[in-house]
């Protein structure tokens, strides 16, 4: 795997006063390379987290360390230390906080959004936001990652109909996902309302809407037992058939939703992803995660 040195020399936290939401600011991050420099006109990368998550987990912050290019991270409202409340399908929540996010670093730095790189519920968010905002906001994207995205919304409703959660919501109208998110408890209840919520999200936007020239790198792992692998097949046939924007589809095998364990081939991938798009040499189909020596490696049998 290659090695990509630490790329960021200055990291801010940045408080967004958010016009839509009472008392309420977005928290995030600001890795810069040049500090000094004039941010007017420069390029910069976006970087989302999925449910119960924030700004610093998972492969995050490593990858925002690494990026040849500025970065911003926040967490999205009610997680971690940006106010508001918690609900499983706060969908245009995240979407709006992102547009949020995209105005101000436009408006009082000069950025210029060049990359998105969404995790699961992130993912979904970053995606409606470039098919529905205007292209005066969005035209300026060049890539996509889409890690762990989920397409078909209403499979969420397995999880409402294993025994334990459809005994919970009958006995009380609710059940409650906990999680430790920043080494602190955390605690979400879910309604069956939500789940309504959540299935009614259409993912089909990204048919006609997705920006025709966004290049993407989704990314997937084969044990994920959150959102179904096929999902990123799903992504694949809807994003390669596409023109002059590319889609590459990363199968990691031994990952499971949150890549645990494998944050560093998380961020070598992108990283050589976004190599290419800088050099203009991506073309839609299969990519190798770190694991090209296994598949020209003869097989034992092979070399008897």
């Amino acid at each position: 795997m290659v090695e990509h040195p630490v790329t960021s020399q200055k990291t801010t936290k940045v408080f967004i006063p958010h016009p839509h939401a009472e008392n309420c600011s977005i928290v995030g991050v600001l890795e810069q390379l040049a500090p000094h420099e004039s941010t007017q006109g420069r390029r910069i990368a976006l970087i989302l987290h999925g449910s119960l998550g924030h700004k610093d987990y998972l492969f995050q912050k490593r990858l925002a360390l690494r990026l040849p290019l500025d970065s911003f991270r926040f967490d999205f409202r009610g997680n971690f230390e940006t106010p508001g409340a918690l609900h499983l399908a706060g969908f245009e929540d995240d979407i709006q906080d992102l547009g949020v996010v995209v105005q101000y670093l436009t408006r009082e730095y000069g950025y210029v959004i060049d990359l998105l790189v969404g995790h699961s519920r992130g993912s979904v968010a970053g995606l409606h936001w470039l098919s529905r905002y205007p292209k005066e906001e969005t035209s300026s994207v060049r890539g996509y990652v889409n890690a762990s995205g989920r397409y078909r919304m209403h499979k969420m409703y397995d999880q409402m109909n294993k025994p334990e959660i459809k005994a919970q919501l009958e006995r009380q109208g609710y059940y409650e996902v906990k999680a430790v998110v920043a080494r602190q408890p955390v605690s979400m209840r879910v309604t069956a309302e939500d789940h309504h919520k959540f299935a009614s999200v259409d993912p089909s936007i990204v048919w006609d809407r997705f920006p025709a020239t966004v290049d993407v790198l989704t990314i997937h792992g084969l044990k994920d037992a959150v959102v179904p692998p096929y999902d990123a097949f799903i992504y694949g046939q809807i994003l390669g058939a596409r023109s002059p924007g590319t889609h590459n589809l990363a199968i990691v095998e031994e990952a499971d939703h949150n890549f645990t364990g494998r944050a560093d081939e998380v961020v070598a991938t992108v990283l050589e992803w976004l190599d290419m798009l800088e050099r203009k040499t991506l073309k839609t189909g299969l990519w190798h995660t770190g694991v090209r020596e296994d598949i020209d490696q003869p097989s034992p049998r092979a070399s008897l």
